[in-house]
């Protein structure tokens, strides 16, 4: 599995979870991988797990000089840019009269704001190499509709859908693809975290929720990291170079569009 050889791509978000797994797969497909994250031990942990083709670099994508660094990182180190997934996010739920401030203000910064001028600086990197280039987004099912206890989230993955919709009009005339997957629910260590807060929400106990939703999945089961790699390598390939602005339900079958 070579598809992505000679390639420098930069993970946000990638130290854990379904970034880690993207890694590991770029990795194995020939890319050199920036493994990207706030929390610069875990990704040096990462990294090394990875091996040579991996490196890690600190990001923190509300900050425009970390993400100014992180870019100046990577072109030292690779040489070049040619893939970027825009991976990092935060979730939160709560009823609508107790939702505050400083949670939307929060997860707007990472989800929206953090991918924008994340994946603003990448494409000043591409355009000035000149090669054109990759750039995926991470939305999600909770971008296609509302849930009742995730209004915030929701609208954060909405506009990532419409924001790589509108990037991906603006880049392709410097041959720049910006294209996005939306999954659905992800096993792991995130989902723990939310069935947690549904717990305290609803009332179920530990547990309940994360078993009910897996029941809802057409497929009958969670998604977990390995499924969304191949679409990512898909689009960060040569073969998706007439694909633009679209997003790919990765999902099971819980959304169609």
């Amino acid at each position: 599995m070579t598809r992505l050889i000679g390639k420098s791509a930069l993970i946000t978000g990638s130290a854990r979870g379904i970034g880690r797994g993207f890694a590991e797969r770029f990795v194995d497909e020939g890319a050199r991988v920036a493994i990207a994250d706030i929390n610069l031990e875990a990704a040096q942990e990462t990294a090394r797990a990875l091996g040579p083709a991996a490196y890690p670099v600190h990001l923190d994508v509300t900050d425009q000089s970390s993400i100014d660094a992180a870019m100046a990182t990577v072109e030292r180190i690779a040489g070049k840019l040619d893939i970027l997934i825009n991976n990092a996010a935060l979730f939160d739920a709560s009823e609508t009269v107790d939702i505050t401030r400083e949670s939307y203000e929060k997860l707007f910064a990472v989800n929206v704001s953090g991918s924008l001028f994340t994946l603003q600086a990448a494409a000043k990197q591409m355009i000035k190499q000149g090669h054109g280039g990759k750039i995926i987004n991470m939305a999600s099912q909770a971008g296609r509709r509302g849930e009742a206890l995730v209004m915030v989230y929701c609208a954060t993955k909405a506009a990532v859908i419409s924001m790589t919709q509108s990037a991906g009009l603006d880049l392709i005339r410097h041959g720049i693809n910006v294209n996005a997957i939306a999954p659905g629910v992800v096993d792991g260590e995130h989902w723990d975290h939310v069935d947690s807060m549904f717990a305290k929400l609803e009332g179920k106990p530990l547990g309940q929720k994360k078993a009910e939703v897996a029941a809802g999945v057409p497929a009958g089961r969670f998604a977990v990291p390995a499924d969304l790699t191949g679409m990512a390598v898909f689009l960060a390939s040569s073969e998706a170079d007439y694909i633009v602005s679209q997003t790919y339900n990765v999902d099971g079958g819980q959304w169609m569009s």
